[in-house]
């Protein structure tokens, strides 16, 4: 059966907008998203079923893999990235109009929502002001992570680009494991060493898996 056929009140776009998109279902905000169903499935079973067979939310959205699963396709899964990039957005801009950064714990949030479930290594900084308001988040290298990889300079380049005093350096293990390397340490130092030529201080190196980020800072690492 068609949702068009469902009763109004049962309808997920219908609800959405009526009682919220926390009333939703997982699979009923897919559907939202896709717009339409396939042959035989509703759009509410497609999402149910992407869900199921992807294994998570997560990584529906995120694997690489998961343009591949029968029903989505380049539009409906460019619909899904889109809503997901916009999520991260958001949360970027609601990072940005905080008035400063404390703690560890004030980032850690952000990065790991940024970052957490990218099925590659990303290398990110948090641009800082004197006061360690947020100037900008970037992504600055993909792909395996060391010191050949993350050009100081460019790291440098960046900072002056955003006139940064401050960076808080950002990177995630794939594997869901984020415990520091021994690679990990060694390029916090360089890229420290690096940064403190031109007056930027690296406040903390937070390692993004599938738990709580690792901050080397707390471990007396950075």
């Amino acid at each position: 059966m068609s949702i068009r056929d469902w009763p109004e009140d049962s309808r997920p776009r219908e609800r959405l907008l009526r009682l919220g998109a926390g009333s939703l279902a997982p699979a009923e905000l897919i559907a939202v998203l896709l717009g339409s169903g396939v042959r035989g499935a509703s759009a509410v079973e497609l999402g149910q079923r992407l869900l199921a067979r992807a294994g998570s939310l997560s990584a529906l959205l995120n694997t690489p893999e998961a343009s591949r699963m029968p029903g989505l396709g380049p539009a409906k899964r460019a619909r899904l990235l889109a809503a997901l990039e916009l999520a991260r957005r958001s949360l970027g801009e609601e990072l940005a109009a905080r008035p400063a950064l404390s703690s560890p714990a004030d980032s850690a949030a952000f990065l790991r929502a940024q970052l957490r479930d990218r099925a590659y290594e990303v290398f990110a900084c948090l641009f800082l002001d004197n006061r360690h308001r947020v100037l900008a988040f970037a992504e600055l290298f993909r792909g395996t992570l060391d010191g050949a990889s993350v050009p100081p300079r460019e790291v440098v380049r960046a900072c002056l680009q955003y006139n940064a005093a401050a960076v808080i350096l950002a990177h995630n293990h794939p594997s869901g494991v984020a415990e520091p390397s021994a690679a990990d340490v060694a390029l916090t130092q360089t890229l420290k060493q690096a940064l403190d030529l031109i007056g930027v201080r690296v406040l903390d190196h937070l390692v993004i898996g599938s738990g709580a980020p690792v901050s080397l800072s707390q471990r007396g690492l950075c």
